[in-house]
């Protein structure tokens, strides 16, 4: 019987709001979410910016769960009238929304009668059969519907979020990188055969990355994959073409 590979874990991130859009506020989310997932063995593969806009959202909350294995949004779940994501949610799974018992329960830790206003219960208002994802800093909570994980854009609030989300996500084999120094060899000169050795491993991702250092250029190469063997068949291979490349053949 022949074994059939087991599908990677997939994910997409969604963030919500007008304010990152205009540039006022900066993200600090995208990066923290892709490294935290990559972590645990969760392939991010897209991110969108959609603003406060209730037809924007659903369209892109749609798309994404139709075809990654998870969707995490962040924004648009705090007090006021622009924050609307819940809302877009229970409109995109077809289920309606109202003041969840369990997440009244938890703002009354933090508010008392008189300050627990109408502004701050639409914090608890959460789509019919979420589960509430527990957020200790502030406790208005974030929630999952199907395979959504709904956070806020704060982001020592969001971090909080995701610790107690990725408790229940399934997850897969770890990526693992390695990283070549080209010591100097331009990427114009190693491109044709960097493609050629990409082209003979497609088990891995093979990506070229210049910065800039101490006053000049430096090229790394990052392979990337989830077989330590094939990475390093790979990692052999662009050893080999960047070698050949370099004048005279001496290596750096």
């Amino acid at each position: 019987m022949t074994e059939t590979a087991t599908p990677p874990i997939t994910a997409a991130i969604l963030v919500i709001g007008d304010e990152i859009l205009s540039g006022r506020t900066k993200d600090k989310n995208i990066g923290y979410i892709a490294e935290y997932l990559t972590n645990i063995g969760i392939d991010l593969k897209q991110v969108r910016v959609v603003p406060d806009d209730e037809a924007d959202i659903i369209e892109a909350l749609n798309a994404l769960r139709a075809r990654y294995t998870y969707v995490f949004t962040t924004g648009g779940i705090g007090p006021t009238h622009d924050d609307i994501t819940a809302d877009c949610v229970a409109k995109a799974f077809g289920v309606p929304i109202g003041h969840d018992p369990r997440a009244v329960a938890m703002l009354r830790e933090r508010y008392q009668d008189g300050d627990l206003n109408e502004a701050r219960l639409r914090m608890a208002r959460i789509p019919a059969g979420a589960e509430l994802v527990d957020n200790p800093i502030s406790r208005a909570p974030g929630f999952r519907i199907g395979n959504i994980i709904v956070m806020a854009g704060v982001p020592a609030i969001m971090q909080a979020m995701l610790d107690n989300a990725a408790v229940h996500l399934q997850t897969g084999a770890r990526m693992i990188a390695e990283t070549i120094d080209t010591h100097g060899l331009p990427e114009g000169i190693y491109a044709k055969a960097l493609g050629e050795v990409a082209r003979a491993h497609p088990a891995v991702s093979i990506g070229s990355y210049p910065s800039f250092l101490n006053g000049g250029f430096r090229n790394q190469i990052v392979v990337r994959g989830k077989d330590r063997e094939v990475i390093g068949l790979a990692v052999a291979a662009v050893n080999t073409a960047i070698a050949l490349l370099r004048p005279d053949n001496i290596p750096a």
